[in-house]
């Protein structure tokens, strides 16, 4: 396996994902980690993220002197990524300097010197650069491996140790050639065999999860998403009728969902599925609840109620298993290293502080796309494997502003037609993501020779590997124009629509 140390990047688990595509098993722990816990993972090798802050701060995070002694030795082999690799440059007496200004986008890597780690098939590269830092002196041992306009020392080695450094971001997609960079230091300077798949994951979580169950009973919260359905379907795997599934119409589902979800599981995967409409108990909740984090925190805490007390019907549950993923949990709360909270999501961070109920989260270590293979793995129904991502906290968080009965309706059905034109146009499958969003603004408008003042709909698409970044989609003009004159005429209440050019980052793929 590879061990990452985490400095706090947003882009932290991008460095895992890409050399668990390698087949390599990869854990991301926090910068502080004790010497003791890396030498019973006995990682192949030791990956340093990026971070927000600079090396020469005061109270600046750092691995203990015991961990930097074992960098040092590279036993196992060490690649420092931006502020990880000022970290190596400092631990072999180096010096990082603030930069005279900033350097963040692509920039061209020239490669000065042979070496494994950039054998790439050529001199230069374009790579993506997000530092203020600039290396200044390289410590004893090191040699420059390639240069950039801004950074003299742009990558980096140790003469005679397998310990690297590299200025920019290796593991985002804009470094065309990141992850031949990543995978030759993982397979060719640390020699990890590729040997971790979706197959092997079963085989791991299958008895991990019969020895912590033993005979109590799971009760799993089903949405019919990706996530919650291959929960299920592990868990069912694992103890079989000991597991209850509660599918909960918090009424801030799409369209017809409720009923399609019910006779799915109950039909093609043969789940025991518990139907409980709580929709007027969701909305009481959330009335004239503004805030998202409120939405969401609100939200969460009455999935937890409902559970439980189904839970209680059923005497004898003690846990409650859930679909978190990596991104759920980096977006939530900073459990791995210093990273900024983005939002809470309902799963995550907005679990009331005492629940009754343990949680079960073995997808919490996994990615979109790995749960969907797991999923593969499992004959998860391909509808359910296939579907685009909807958040925990439905429809309350693509109604910007308060949400009531009225709104819901109207982002529903708009929403229905942005679904529709989408899988009329064979777009559904290229997309990561397509709805619609409700805006707080009313427009005047003339329908039928009469003016209106009536609500706005905008229209999100995007597409992405893993949802921790993510494009706008370049719809054509028919698609829009097809979902622009449906809408309009179709949803009541609705006179204009307009379409979401944003990025993320800097935005976020929902709205709230």
């Amino acid at each position: 396996m590879i061990l990452v140390l985490d400095f706090g990047s947003q882009v932290t688990q991008l460095i895992a994902r890409r050399i668990r595509e390698l087949h390599v098993y990869c854990e991301i722990h926090p910068f502080d980690l004790p010497l003791e816990t890396i030498k019973r993972l006995k990682p192949a090798g030791i990956i340093l993220s990026g971070g927000p802050a600079s090396v020469y701060e005061k109270n600046a995070p750092m691995p203990s002197k015991a961990v930097l002694e074992l960098l040092r030795s590279g036993t196992p082999p060490v690649l420092g990524i931006c502020y990880g690799m000022n970290v190596v440059t400092l631990a072999f007496g180096g010096e990082v300097v603030k930069g005279s200004h900033k350097e963040f986008g692509p920039a061209e890597l020239r490669i000065t010197r042979v070496d494994p780690l950039l054998a790439i098939g050529d001199n230069t590269t374009l790579v993506w650069m997000s530092h203020g830092d600039k290396v200044t002196k390289l410590g004893a041992g090191l040699e420059t491996l390639a240069v950039s306009d801004n950074s003299p020392h742009a990558a980096f080695r140790h003469h005679d140790k397998p310990i690297y450094g590299v200025q920019f971001h290796p593991e985002v997609t804009h470094s065309v050639h990141g992850k031949e960079i990543l995978r030759n230091f993982v397979l060719r300077v640390c020699k990890a065999e590729p040997n971790w798949t979706m197959e092997g994951f079963v085989e791991t979580w299958v008895p991990r999860i019969r020895e912590r169950v033993g005979k109590k009973r799971v009760v799993c919260g089903l949405s019919g998403g990706v996530d919650s359905t291959v929960v299920a379907a592990l868990i069912h795997k694992a103890i079989g009728d000991r597991l209850t599934c509660i599918f909960v119409d918090n009424g801030l589902l799409r369209k017809g969902e409720a009923d399609q979800v019910v006779q799915l599981f109950r039909g093609s995967m043969a789940l025991d599925v518990r139907a409980v409409d709580a929709g007027k108990r969701f909305l009481k909740h959330l009335k004239d609840v503004e805030d998202p984090e409120k939405k969401r925190r609100a939200i969460g805490v009455t999935f937890i109620e409902v559970f439980e007390e189904e839970a209680k019907k059923l005497g004898d549950a003690t846990f409650l298993a859930q679909g978190t993923l990596y991104p759920d949990v980096i977006e939530s709360v900073s459990v791995r290293g210093p990273s900024a909270t983005i939002k809470s999501h309902h799963n995550v961070g907005g679990l009331p502080e005492r629940m009754k109920l343990e949680l079960l989260e073995p997808l919490r270590e996994l990615f979109k796309d790995e749960v969907r293979e797991l999923g593969r793995v499992l004959d998860v129904p391909d509808e359910i494997v296939r579907r685009q991502p909807f958040p925990g906290p439905g429809l309350a968080i693509r109604v910007i502003g308060p949400v009531d009965e009225e709104r819901l309706r109207i982002v529903r059905d708009a929403d229905a037609v942005v679904q529709e034109e989408v899988r009329r146009a064979d777009l559904y499958d290229t997309l990561w993501q397509a709805f619609a969003i409700l805006l707080p603004v009313k427009t005047v408008g003339v329908m039928g020779d009469e003016r209106t003042y009536d609500h706005v709909i905008a229209i999100r698409a995007v597409r992405s590997t893993d949802g921790m970044t993510a494009d706008w989609a370049r719809l054509s003009d028919d698609v829009l124009a097809r979902m622009s004159s449906r809408i309009i005429n179709e949803v009541r209440g609705v006179n204009r629509v307009v379409y979401d050019i944003s990025s993320k980052p800097p935005a976020t793929i929902e709205w709230e």
